[in-house]
């Protein structure tokens, strides 16, 4: 992929949306990074299996309980001061989190509290975030904006996850996450230079009063309700498959390199996927994205009986190729058919829903998984994912919902 690539979907010429998409896949870069480096972190403290868990649990539990206040805030205030007032209040909290490790004054519980508070952070700004996209184009560049802006991230994440494993061998875990407040630094400084209109001012309820016009407004669509459970089954189930059983039954049966190719594949299929959603955009892109959701199944299901590594990979490929362009289509439907006013809400539980069961799924996969066998538990996460997402295609909404060009 080039520049050149990026600027033919015409939106690059946009200023508004450049700042957004610069400062939005910097940042996604440096949170690429901490993941990694945390993990080891956590280890050279002594840390076990189960309080690596617990630190990545609290930081997940305290984005999935804020981020529907980040929706209502987010179609209240300002969307770009919640984006650069939460991207400095991060670089902040992930430098404090750096220093606590360069100078050795870390503890596994201090980690999981600003973990905690990081994950507060950026719930407060995610639905606002995903909101501002159209704001930043012409109507006629929605769509280019939300497949350009989706594949720089993922390009970002890419990039992110393997300067995190060179840093963490190189330096240090404090060091590597240091990179990571200043990505936060350079996002808010782009944030800040928005020009971007704020909202109309209108009557305002209660937070819940407003939580509630925001699940009406979802549930008033059967499309979106309809995928956003499919989502919380999917995360309910991969999640533990991906981060449980596949370093077991891929990285012990079949090598350690060969479960990082996996990962590795499946981030390839990730980017083949939004390159492809620069150009293609079919009149109805939600059913084809749907569809496509069902690929995902062959990761799990190429774990459980692929004798060799590459019909591994090639699942991994495929779930990521799939897997991308039905986000990017489904980021577009809801751009296109979700009121400005209500469309931090929407994503609010959008987010909420997706989300909310993962901690539990991956909880529970160990145990599910060794009594009934990791291949055959392989076998149902496949079938699960599989065929949610052809059932939701029985929708006559999902079905015949088009894409305004």
């Amino acid at each position: 992929m080039s520049i050149v690539a990026l600027e033919r979907s015409g939106v690059l010429r946009h200023r508004e949306f450049r700042l957004l998409a610069g400062g939005s896949a910097v940042s996604s870069f440096g949170n690429a990074i901490t993941p990694v480096a945390l993990a080891f972190a956590v280890l050279d403290l002594g840390g076990s299996a189960a309080e690596l868990g617990l630190v990545e649990a609290a930081f997940s539990a305290a984005e999935v309980l804020t981020t529907l206040l980040g929706g209502v805030l987010g179609d209240r205030v300002s969307r770009r001061l919640m984006m650069q007032g939460s991207s400095m209040g991060s670089a902040s909290i992930q430098a404090v989190l750096a220093l606590t490790l360069v100078l050795h004054h870390a503890s596994i519980g201090g980690l999981t509290a600003l973990g905690m508070i990081a994950g507060v952070l950026s719930a407060l700004s995610g639905p606002a975030s995903k909101a501002v996209t159209r704001m930043t184009v012409p109507e006629a560049d929605l769509a280019g904006a939300v497949a350009t802006r989706a594949l720089l991230q993922q390009l970002a994440m890419t990039i992110g996850y393997a300067v995190g494993g060179i840093l963490v061998a190189a330096v240090d875990a404090g060091w590597a996450i240091m990179i990571d407040a200043a990505t936060f630094g350079v996002a808010a400084v782009c944030f800040s230079r928005l020009r971007i209109p704020d909202l109309a001012a209108g009557p305002r309820g209660t937070v819940v009063a407003e939580l509630g016009e925001g699940a009406r407004e979802v549930l008033r669509h059967a499309w979106l309700w309809l995928l956003i459970g499919q989502a919380l089954l999917y995360h309910f189930f991969f999640g533990g498959a991906q981060n449980v059983l596949g370093p077991i039954v891929v990285g012990e049966g079949m090598g350690r390199a060969a479960w990082g190719a996996a990962l590795a594949w499946l981030m390839v299929g990730f980017v083949v996927g939004g390159l492809i959603c620069l150009r293609w955009r079919p009149r109805r892109s939600l059913f084809i994205g749907t569809m496509l959701l069902a690929t995902t199944a062959l990761f799990p299901l190429a774990m459980a009986l692929a004798p060799t590594p590459p019909l591994v990979w090639a699942g991994a490929f495929l779930h990521g190729v799939g897997l991308s362009i039905f986000s990017v289509f489904w980021d577009l439907a809801i751009q296109q058919n979700v009121a400005d006013d209500k469309l931090s809400r929407v994503y609010a539980f959008d987010l909420v829903g997706s989300f909310v069961a993962r901690p539990l799924g991956l909880a529970l996969t160990g145990p599910v998984a060794e009594a009934v066998g990791f291949e055959r538990w392989l076998v149902v996460v496949a079938a699960v994912i599989g065929g949610s997402s052809l059932l939701t295609l029985l929708s006559g909404d999902v079905r015949r919902l088009e894409l305004r060009r």
